[in-house]
């Protein structure tokens, strides 16, 4: 009945419908990023700035880690040697706005996800209904899970390494406030998304475009990119880029049991459809 209504709708209509998917979404965003604006010293000083901090938890683990193998002590200071800065006359308002925005969406995305299933589930049969069941909580799962992962080891890294870096002693460390933060959402926003990349597969085996054949047979490539992907964003030693690296690589081994997952089922379903 779902289907039949689907398609009884006109184009218009169903850009109509988006609109409305669209603007709960965005309201839900703006509401929760104005209390997110309210809440500047939490989420400035404890969580934005917290990367920052000499005693951060990530600085503090890799300390005990490189004291207990013998390793280079870079994470073992009392203060990072840096400071932030504001240049321009609104940057720490537009800052401010910014950061409460983004800092909407990832706590909204839940919800944001819940509006675009409401737009797409009308169009499913009640049997692909059922098997994507439970969709919204796994892939805010696994987006927080990404999150939590580019807060906690991405932007740390990064921060470390990008910020203690000098091409001569003469050049002292001064960071745009814009620039600092957008390091620390790049790394939390990208991790986020890519931790999507079992639900990605999921849909894209369902529609045909991906196959395990396919995954295993560009593996390798994966394997490079990722490693790439790995010296790009951490310090260049290797501790770091297997940190990094590694659950990548694990999502994708992921992905390529889901897709196998999928296309078994799909099959055993042909069958079944067969027989009756």
């Amino acid at each position: 009945m779902a289907k039949k209504k689907q398609e009884e709708m006109s184009f218009l209509d169903h850009l109509e419908e988006l609109r409305w998917h669209l603007i709960r979404a965005t309201l839900a965003v703006v509401i929760v990023g104005f209390l997110a604006f309210m809440a500047k010293d939490f989420i400035f000083d404890t969580i934005i700035f917290g990367p920052k901090k000499a005693d951060f938890v990530t600085y503090e683990f890799f300390c005990k880690i490189s004291q207990t193998l013998g390793l280079d002590d870079s994470f073992c200071t009392e203060e990072l040697p840096f400071q932030i800065q504001s240049r321009t006359m609104a940057g720490q308002f537009s800052a401010h706005i910014w950061t409460a925005i983004w800092a909407g969406f990832i706590i909204a995305f839940p919800y944001v996800l819940y509006e675009f299933w409401r737009f797409i589930s009308p169009g499913l049969y009640d049997n692909e209904k059922k098997n994507a069941r439970g969709f919204i909580v796994i892939a805010s799962l696994l987006f927080f899970m990404g999150v939590a992962f580019g807060y906690y080891v991405i932007s740390p890294l990064s921060i470390n390494f990008l910020a203690s870096y000098q091409v001569s002693p003469e050049v002292h460390n001064d960071i745009d406030l814009s620039s600092y933060i957008a390091t620390v959402r790049a790394s939390v926003i990208s991790c986020g998304l890519i931790f999507e990349l079992p639900i990605i597969i999921f849909f894209l085996t369902k529609i045909g475009l991906v196959t395990p054949e396919f995954l295993k047979k560009y593996r390798k490539v994966a394997l490079v990119i990722v490693l790439i992907l790995s010296a790009v964003i951490t310090p260049p030693d290797i501790a770091s880029q297997i940190v990094v690296s590694v659950p990548i690589l694990i999502l994708y081994e992921v992905s390529i049991v889901i897709s196998r997952f999928v296309l078994r089922k799909q099959e055993k379903e042909d069958k079944a459809l067969r027989r009756s």
